[in-house]
């Protein structure tokens, strides 16, 4: 019998899975507990119109991140820090700021977790950063830290 889940279930699939499971475990389990329902003609339409709007959303999001990453790709931010003597900040830049950056020049709001930066900025000088954008999809920045 195949039936949509409603929520995961463990060892058969995720919410919104269409599924094949013998008749009794859907019968006496899945569709009681109200965790799947059977795939009829009305749940089939609702299951593929669901599948193409999220294939839609997906691709909107791939296309946004393509666009995001052109307008990122090989750019310069330019950071300020205080810093003291021999070129060493007081405490480092961290990804949020670099996010904060990346606002307010770029317009581009990023979570501040899908920026990879390379080891800790505690000095002067310029950086890399891996801004992920989309599974598959990042944009390499350079930081430039400044002294205030």
């Amino acid at each position: 019998m195949q039936v949509i889940l409603k929520q995961d279930v463990k060892g058969q699939g995720k919410a919104g899975d269409l599924v094949k499971v013998s008749d009794g475990y859907a019968r006496n389990y899945l569709l009681p507990r109200g965790l799947a329902v059977e795939a009829n003609a009305q749940a089939m339409s609702e299951y593929k119109s669901k599948q193409s709007a999220k294939k839609h959303h997906e691709e909107m999001e791939r296309k946004a991140a393509e666009e995001a990453r052109a307008k990122l790709e090989g750019k310069t931010i330019k950071l300020k820090a205080k810093g003291g003597s021999g070129g060493r900040l007081f405490g480092s830049i961290t990804s949020k700021e670099v996010a904060e950056a990346l606002l307010r020049d770029f317009g581009i709001e990023i979570d501040r977790r899908k920026i990879a930066i390379d080891g800790d900025i505690k000095t002067f000088g310029t950086y890399t950063a891996l801004v992920k954008l989309y599974p598959e999809i990042a944009a390499t920045l350079y930081l430039v830290v400044e002294e205030e």
